[in-house]
């Protein structure tokens, strides 16, 4: 972050207006263009031009459920989809316009849809794609949400769920004419597995898959997969993007083309996020940066903590050298995120006397806030699963899942001495 804040000086930065969707380049001093750091972004990106007397610095929340048109002629283009007019916050709202660009540019895609929630972007990115007779080839380690969307919706509706794992093998044999989506999570929700996504992108293209990828555990600070050709990127806004345990939702971001189709799903299916969250989410996305790289500090010592203890049988976090994807999580993201998972020796009793046992974790599900949690993944994200299911997710009954959130390490872990003690 110093970097960034370091190459910014002396430097100016040029917003236009809303006409433009809101663009923005940074001008150096010669007069070339670069690319805005990811905390800049986080900041400045789809953002409206703020000069001038008397104007707000912060996103104003326009919480009109419709709005006018001057003419019946003005209504009749924005029917036939001739100007891009707001008539009815369903189909769109100034509020979340601002949410949309600014996550768009995080992710360096030409578009974004926010969503009520990450299920209903997560939904409505996999229903834009799909049809009655598709099929879907999808990495079996998800949350647990994802899984069972596809596992007892999908079915209903006609398309077929085919499963691979994390390390992708056999993935081949799985495509049959009816292919047509690829859907992987990296890392995975809860056990932070990892997908080679250059693999799995290469191999959509190959196919002619369309290529969605659930970014939610690696923000856009730590990995963009749009710039490595997939189609589209799912994150539950609810988490990091947000960053304050205080507002549920979602979004798709993609081309253009794609987030028309999903925006018409949100249209279809009503799942619109409100302005009021949209509000929360802007501001939230202004610290993503500086609170991920605090994450991580946290994550990588409480794992380190946990893998020397004496009742922890097992640490999932790609920060370690033992996690079996360490190799590929250097190769592939910008550093090793904020959520981990650890096994207790003693299985789930052991498990619920830790989570009962803890002070500064806070016994709670949703992740990526400010405060550190802790929860059992079989009560929560993976409820209402075989023991088969569980088995090929890498969960087990004594697997606690780990949001780090912003407090002092050295507080975090007194913490962890006390409850496994």
């Amino acid at each position: 972050m110093k970097d960034i804040v370091k190459s910014l000086r002396g430097t100016k930065l040029a917003l236009a207006g809303p006409q433009t969707g809101y663009k923005m380049e940074c001008i150096m001093k010669d007069k070339s263009a670069r690319k805005l750091g990811p905390q800049t972004q986080a900041i400045h990106g789809g953002e409206p031009n703020r000069r001038g007397v008397n104007g707000p610095i912060v996103t104003e929340i326009i919480r009109s459920s419709t709005f006018t048109f001057s003419s019946t002629e003005e209504m009749k283009l924005w029917a036939e989809g001739k100007n891009k007019a707001y008539i009815y916050t369903r189909y769109g709202n100034p509020t979340l316009s601002v949410a949309e660009k600014k996550i768009a540019a995080l992710e360096g895609a030409e578009a974004a849809v926010v969503t009520s929630s990450g299920m209903a972007a997560i939904s409505s990115a996999l229903l834009a794609a799909l049809k009655f007779g598709d099929e879907v080839i999808s990495t079996a380690q998800l949350y647990g949400g994802s899984y069972r969307l596809m596992r007892d919706v999908f079915p209903n509706m006609g398309i077929t769920v085919r499963h691979v794992g994390t390390d992708l093998a056999g993935m081949e044999n799985l495509v049959t004419p009816r292919s047509k989506v690829l859907y992987v999570e990296t890392p995975t929700n809860p056990t932070l597995r990892l997908v080679d996504i250059h693999k799995a992108v290469a191999f959509a293209k190959k196919h002619k898959l369309v290529s969605i990828i659930d970014n939610t555990f690696a923000t856009p600070i730590l990995q963009n997969p749009i710039a490595l050709g997939y189609d589209m990127v799912v994150h539950s806004a609810t988490k990091a993007l947000a960053g304050h345990s205080d507002i549920i939702a979602g979004v798709a971001v993609g081309n253009s083309d794609w987030m028309k189709r999903v925006r018409q799903m949100i249209i279809y299916l009503g799942g619109s996020m409100d302005p009021g969250a949209a509000y929360l989410l802007i501001r939230g996305i202004k610290t993503l940066g500086v609170r991920i790289e605090r994450q991580c500090e946290n994550a990588i010592a409480v794992a380190k903590f946990l893998e020397k203890h004496s009742k922890v049988e097992r640490v999932h976090y790609p920060g370690l050298k033992s996690h079996a994807d360490h190799k590929l999580a250097r190769k592939q993201m910008r550093g090793f995120g904020s959520m981990m998972a650890f096994d207790l020796k003693g299985g789930l009793p052991a498990a619920r006397r830790f989570c009962d046992r803890v002070r500064l974790f806070l016994l709670a599900a949703s992740l990526g806030g400010v405060e550190s949690l802790v929860i059992l993944p079989i009560y929560s994200s993976h409820y209402n699963m075989t023991i088969e299911e569980l088995r090929r997710a890498g969960v087990s009954p004594g697997t606690v899942r780990v949001s780090m959130g912003l407090e002092d390490k050295e507080d975090l872990i007194e913490d962890l001495k006390q409850a496994l003690g």
